[in-house]
């Protein structure tokens, strides 16, 4: 990790300062490089230490995705907005292929998805220690991405895990939690939170479909990286995210319990320097979020 010559009185500033150098060089190879500008289906790594996208926008190093924000404040208040209909659609039989995760990085191996997706799933349901979270989603638009969180709901791989990061604008201009890293602490220390994944990854579905505003849920995956969607994912708590540059798949859009997690996030994060400028770690919420059970059906 670079240091970081920041003075006590003005770290804060220097956080930032340091923040937006590294969000104008990482636009800048984007561009160079003609990044794609459609939406991944297997799932982007937020920012914040591999978990966290609306806070951050984009994971570095070994983060399975960590979404950094751009120069606008996001604003809270926003309602959740409606799934857009104008996702790609499947117009014949969909086969998906998943393979095994070679980084070196946590995971929880249960298995992997078979290849034929069930194209009826209408709902998943994420029942926490604050309540239900429920949320549609639509396998003709992303059917990979919901065929693996089928699957992993199914081999209650979420069972008993913490949501790592959540990310408030006062801390990083966006506004967001990230969950899905099977080993994350949610401690706001462990460098490794946000770098899980269930060790597998698989391609993107739709990038660029569908703006990240309030109540959008997308996969997360590593900065700079395609192809690399497992099992993390974030959930948009502004409208404001829509400033996020597409590159992660949607997943859905929360049909209920957005409330759950604007009443933790009142209750404050645990900040972790390291996620603010990208170099590790995660902002954590001070009062944890469990997830206890994942349904898709």
């Amino acid at each position: 990790m670079e240091d970081i010559p920041v003075s006590a009185d003005d770290r804060q500033s220097e956080l930032a300062r340091e923040h937006k150098e590294r969000q104008a060089q990482r636009a800048a190879e984007q561009s160079a490089k003609s990044k794609r500008n459609t939406f991944i289906g297997a799932g982007l790594a937020v920012v914040v230490v591999a978990g966290g996208i609306f806070a951050a926008t984009t994971l570095v190093g070994k983060d399975t995705g960590t979404p950094v924000a751009s120069e606008s404040t996001p604003s809270a208040s926003a309602p959740p907005a409606e799934l857009p209909t104008a996702a790609p659609t499947a117009t014949g039989p969909v086969t998906c292929t998943y393979k095994r995760d070679t980084a070196d990085v946590p995971m929880k191996y249960v298995g992997m998805p078979g290849s034929k997706p069930n194209m009826k799933l209408k709902t998943m349901t994420i029942a926490t220690n604050h309540g239900d979270i429920v949320i549609d989603v639509d396998p003709a638009a992303t059917p990979c991405s919901v065929n693996s969180m089928a699957f992993l709901a199914k081999k209650n791989f979420y069972n008993n895990t913490k949501c790592h990061r959540l990310v408030t604008p006062e801390v990083s201009g966006l506004f967001l939690l990230q969950c899905g890293d099977p080993k994350a602490k949610a401690d706001g220390k462990n460098p490794t939170d946000g770098q899980g994944t269930a060790g597998y990854v698989f391609q993107d579905e739709a990038v660029g479909a569908v703006p990240y505003t309030r109540g959008v849920v997308f996969l997360t995956q590593p900065q700079d990286a395609a192809g690399q969607n497992s099992s993390q994912f974030a959930i948009s708590l502004s409208d404001e995210n829509a400033q996020l540059e597409p590159q992660f798949s949607v997943l859905g859009m929360v049909r209920s319990g957005l409330e759950i997690i604007d009443k933790v996030a009142k209750d404050g994060v645990i900040v972790n320097d390291d996620d603010i400028t990208g170099d590790g770690g995660s902002t954590a919420p001070k009062n944890p979020i469990i997830i206890k059970k994942v349904t898709v059906r």
